[in-house]
This record gives C-alpha cells, structure tokens and sequence, in this order.
C-alpha cells in the first residue's frame, strides 16, 4: 500500500525553508500531485513557526497526509500556545502576510492546542 503521509522534523537553522520545500517537493511528488501552493502554504506556516513558535532549541514538525478525495492537509507543530492571527495590513511593511496567503490559497485553516499547554498544531486544507 502507498504511504499517505509524511512526516519532517525542522531544526532552527537558515536552510531550514529550503529544506521544507524539497520534503513537500518530493512526497508529493511520489504521490503525483502539483506542489506549487502546498509548497506556498507549507513556507509560510513553517515560517511562522520557527520565527515565533518556541525557542531555538524547539524543533518543529512538519505533517503532509493525503486525505480520501484527494485533498492535502498540512501540519506544522510548535512549542508555543499563543495564536496565530492575522496582521492588520500594512503595505509598507516587508513582513506580516503569510497567513494572508495561507487563507487565500487553501480551503480552510486553524488551529489546535496540544493537551498539558505543550504547543499547538496550526494546520491546512489544500484542495487537489
């Protein structure tokens, strides 16, 4: 049986993106499927966790599964509970869009705290 899921460990480190991209490149690949905005929202949601979901010592994780019907859910697991929100828009401001783009490229997208205050899981919907 063909694996549905994949799953990476993302250490804190400046090739870190890059790193994701060509995890999220290559699973969907083995699974025949486009990764231009898989490989968008993953960025940003990895992102954001690195640059405000722990410390430098927190790893966060990376969750690709293929649902039944074809869509991607995306997770992205950090250390930290605070919430991600939506910035109001500054157009001047070079920072402070990604989960703009998150919201506009995928079907739907949230969170969910982990039990004993350990994290949460900010997840994506992206249809196929």
């Amino acid at each position: 049986m063909e694996a549905t899921h994949g799953e990476m460990v993302v250490k804190r480190h400046p090739g870190a993106v890059a790193e994701v991209r060509g995890f999220v490149r290559l699973t969907l690949g083995g699974w025949g499927m486009d990764d231009y905005v898989p490989c968008l929202v993953a960025t940003e949601l990895v992102t954001n966790a690195i640059r405000y979901g722990g410390t430098a010592d927190d790893d966060v994780t990376l969750r690709l599964v293929l649902a039944e019907g074809g869509a991607l859910w995306l997770e992205v697991q950090d250390t930290t509970c605070d919430l991600p929100h939506i910035p109001e828009l500054d157009l001047t401001s070079e920072s402070g869009r990604g989960l703009l783009i998150v919201e506009r490229f995928t079907r739907r997208w949230g969170v969910r705290p982990l039990a004993g205050d350990r994290g949460k899981v900010v997840f994506a919907v992206v249809e196929p």
